[in-house]
C-alpha cells in the first residue's frame, strides 16, 4: 500500500496516464463481456417508428393534422433510403407531388443501406420536429449512435462514413422538399383567431365543453396543403345530407341515432371510445395510433428492410393525405356536431360521453385516416391479421368515464378501422355519415396510394 507521502513523489503526469490506461481497460473488458447483437431489419425499422411515436407523444403544441405531415415524411424518407439496395422497387421521385430531386447513391460507391436509413432517420425527425426539447434531440441522437455501432460490425470506416453522408443527404432533401407543401411550422398557428365562421343552420360552433383550450377552430387552412399523391388532391367534394330539423328528415335521424346510442352505451363501447380518443396532449394523436398499428404487424411478419421502408411510407402518406382532404372538406361544410343539433332539436340537457374537438364534423378525421390505413395494409398483408393493441396499456383509469383503458384484440384490419370509425359515434361526436363518408373517401386515398410504381415491373 503506497503511502501519502510515496503518491505525491509520482509525478502528475504519470498518474493521469495511468488512471486512463486502467479506464480504457475495464471499458475494453465490458464491451468484450458484452459482444454487440446484429439489428434485423424489421426490429431496425420499428425501433426507429416506435422512436417517432415518442417524439409525436412528446413534443408540444403538436395536432393530428400536423403530426400526419410528419409521418408522411418519415415514411418517404424510410423508403427512399433504401430503395436502391434493392433493384426492383422504384423510386418515388417523379411520382410524388413535387418531388423531382433527390440525391443518388454514387454509381461506383459502396453503401451499407441500414447505415444509410438509420442516418437519415435521425436526419428528418429532428429536422420535422425542430420544436422538440434538446433532451428528446439528444435521446434521437443516442439511438442513432447506439444504432450506428451495432449497424458497423465488419464495416469499413469509408462504406460507414459514405453511406451516413448519403442518409443525411437525403433527408435534407426531402425536409427541403416538405418546405413547399404549406405546412410547414404549423404548430406555430395552430388555432386561427382572425378566421369568419359563417351563421347558418346547420353550422359548427366551437363547443363550451371541449377537448381544447382553445375555441378557435384547429388549423382551417390544412386543406390547401399540398398532398403527396396528386390524385389524392383531385378527390371531387363528398356529398352531405342538407340540413333538416324536421323529424322525418334523414338529417334528424342522423342525430337520433346518436342520441340513441348515447343511452344504451355497454362498457365496451365506452372502453373503445377512450381507447381511441388519442388527443394529443396524452398520446402520439390518431395518424400515430395508425402507425403504431403498422408497427404492430410489422413485428409480427418481419419482412425485409424495403417492405418494412414500404409499409411506413405507404401508412405515413396514407395519413398524411387523409387529413389534408378530411380538413379540406371539414372547412368547406362547416357542419356542426351532435352537441349542438340534440339540444336544440332532440334534448336540450343531452352531453356527448366524449368532449368535442376543436373543428367541424364532416367527415371524421378518424375514419378518413383508418380507411387508408386499412386499404395499404390489407395490399401488403392481407386482412386477416390477428393483433393485439396495447399502445394505452398503463394509463390511469378515466374516473370521469368510470373507464379502464384495457388492450384491444382484432382479427382482422378492416375490423380495427371500423373500431377506428365507431368510436367516434361511441363518444358521440360524430353521426354514421361522418364515418362512413371518411372511411370510403380514406379508402380511395388509400387505393391510389397503392397504385404508384412501387416496383419495376409495375
Amino acid at each position: 500500500m503506497i503511502s501519502g507521502l510515496e503518491k505525491r513523489s509520482v509525478p502528475k503526469r504519470q498518474r493521469v496516464k495511468s488512471t486512463m490506461l486502467v479506464v480504457l481497460l475495464i471499458c475494453w473488458v465490458g464491451c468484450q463481456d458484452k459482444p454487440r447483437t446484429h439489428i434485423t431489419p424489421h426490429i431496425l425499422a420499428t425501433t426507429w417508428a416506435t422512436m417517432v411515436l415518442y417524439v409525436t407523444k412528446n413534443t408540444p403544441s403538436n395536432s393530428p393534422t400536423y403530426a400526419s405531415r410528419a409521418f408522411g415524411y418519415i415514411g418517404v424518407t424510410m423508403y427512399e433510403s433504401v430503395v436502391y439496395a434493392d433493384s426492383t422497387y422504384k423510386s418515388l421521385r417523379h411520382q410524388l407531388n413535387g418531388l423531382d430531386t433527390l440525391p443518388l447513391p454514387e454509381p461506383d460507391a459502396s453503401y451499407n443501406w441500414e447505415l444509410v436509413f438509420n442516418a437519415s432517420q435521425s436526419s428528418i425527425l429532428k429536422n420535422l420536429y425542430n420544436q422538440t426539447s434538446d433532451a428528446n434531440k439528444r435521446r434521437i441522437d443516442s439511438l442513432e449512435l447506439r444504432l450506428e455501432q451495432d449497424l458497423s460490425m465488419n464495416v469499413s470506416m469509408e462504406v460507414i462514413a459514405k453511406s451516413t453522408q448519403y442518409g443525411r443527404a437525403l433527408a435534407e432533401a426531402i425536409f427541403k422538399w416538405s418546405l413547399t407543401d404549406g405546412g410547414h411550422r404549423g404548430y406555430l398557428h395552430n388555432f386561427d383567431k382572425e378566421i369568419q365562421i359563417a351563421k347558418k343552420s346547420g353550422c359548427w360552433e366551437p363547443p363550451l365543453y371541449g377537448q381544447s383550450f382553445s375555441h378557435f377552430p384547429l388549423h382551417p387552412h390544412w386543406g390547401d396543403n399540398r398532398t403527396f399523391v396528386k390524385l389524392n388532391g383531385e378527390l371531387p367534394q363528398p356529398a352531405i345530407i342538407s340540413f333538416d330539423e324536421g323529424r322525418s328528415s334523414s338529417y334528424y335521424a342522423q342525430f337520433e341515432k346518436v342520441y340513441q346510442k348515447s343511452k344504451s352505451l355497454t362498457q365496451a363501447d365506452k372502453e373503445a371510445a377512450i381507447w381511441w380518443s388519442d388527443d394529443p396532449s396524452d398520446t402520439f394523436t390518431p395518424p400515430g395510433h395508425s402507425f403504431y398499428i403498422a408497427t404492430l404487424v410489422l413485428k409480427q411478419k418481419k419482412p425485409t428492410l424495403i417492405q418494412c421502408a414500404m409499409t411506413y411510407a405507404r401508412v405515413g402518406m396514407g395519413v398524411a393525405d387523409s387529413f389534408i382532404n378530411c380538413w379540406k372538406w371539414k372547412y368547406h361544410h362547416y357542419s356542426e356536431r351532435p352537441s349542438s343539433y340534440i339540444p336544440k332539436h332532440i334534448d336540450e340537457r343531452w352531453e356527448s360521453f366524449w368532449p368535442d374537438p376543436p373543428f367541424p364534423a364532416f367527415p371524421s378525421g378518424h375514419a378518413t385516416q383508418a380507411g387508408a390505413l386499412a386499404i395499404v395494409m390489407i395490399d401488403l398483408y392481407g386482412d386477416a391479421i390477428a393483433i393485439t393493441d396495447s399502445a394505452h396499456v398503463g394509463r390511469p383509469r378515466d374516473e370521469l368515464r368510470n373507464v379502464d383503458f384495457k388492450a384491444r384484440r382484432f382479427n382482422s384490419l378492416t375490423q380495427i378501422a371500423n373500431e377506428i370509425a365507431d368510436s367516434r359515434f361511441y363518444g358521440g361526436i360524430h353521426t354514421p355519415q361522418d364515418n362512413e363518408v371518411g372511411l370510403r373517401e380514406g379508402s380511395k386515398m388509400g387505393k391510389n396510394i397503392n397504385q404508384l410504381l412501387w416496383r419495376h415491373e409495375e
